[in-house]
């Protein structure tokens, strides 16, 4: 399956606007955004878990991050509540659930196949003084990526230069961006060398990006399964 494939376009999906559809564990449903791949994908979606459901211990062969957007995650290592931003990398293992049900926001396929950095945050701890109407704090960054959080006044203006590829999720709140209103749940992708340039509307607006990315997406080597 391929969807939003083609990393030279533009993308923006307005999630909310999307039905659910069933993944292969009962209770357990997604909306997806990008696909390159069946059931094991280079893939970003929302997923939602119905209360009490999980799905099978399985390991992370190509590594997964993800953000709680509503409810409590939870797995062998513990509860993640909404906004905690969680990486684990390629030959970790869980088995995820939720027992009053959640929704995340998850890429799978998207690591370093060398990273071993396994992590959790709450995105909102670190959130520095704002400057020009913006709060950031840096979630991860390495060689090939920065992934941050942003509190963006309403009003203020928010953008990202960066050469590689540009990715976001609006949380809450709204971002004017190529005339177009990005209410909470959109995801937008611009391409390598395309810059965000972008207004929080009058309730301000929360974000995740991730930039630096794109020139490494790859669909998963089914050699490495």
């Amino acid at each position: 399956m391929e969807l939003n494939a083609d990393f030279s376009r533009r993308v923006v999906v307005h999630s909310e606007q999307l039905q659910w559809t069933a993944s292969p564990m009962p209770g357990v449903d997604r909306r997806m955004l990008d696909r390159i791949g069946g059931e094991v994908a280079r893939a970003t979606s929302i997923v939602r878990y119905a209360p009490n459901s999980k799905f099978s211990a399985h390991t992370h062969t190509g590594g997964e991050e993800f953000i709680v957007l509503d409810g409590v995650f939870q797995d062998e290592h513990g509860d993640f509540p909404k906004g905690t931003y969680v990486r684990n990398p390629p030959t970790t293992s869980h088995t995820p659930g939720s027992a009053h049900g959640c929704t995340i926001f998850v890429k799978l396929w998207q690591f370093d196949m060398a990273d071993r950095t396994q992590f959790r945050k709450t995105m909102a701890d670190e959130l520095p003084v704002s400057e020009n109407g913006v709060a950031t704090t840096i979630l991860h960054k390495d060689a090939r990526e920065i992934v941050s959080y942003s509190h963006v006044e309403a009003g203020a203006e928010f953008g990202s230069s960066h050469t590689g590829g540009i990715e976001l999720l609006v949380i809450g709140g709204t971002l004017t961006e190529g005339g177009e209103t990005l209410g909470k749940g959109t995801w937008l992708r611009l391409p390598e060398g395309e810059q965000l340039v972008a207004v929080a509307g009058p309730d301000g607006a929360k974000v995740w990006m991730k930039t630096g990315h794109l020139p490494y997406a790859t669909a998963p080597s089914v050699a490495g399964l």
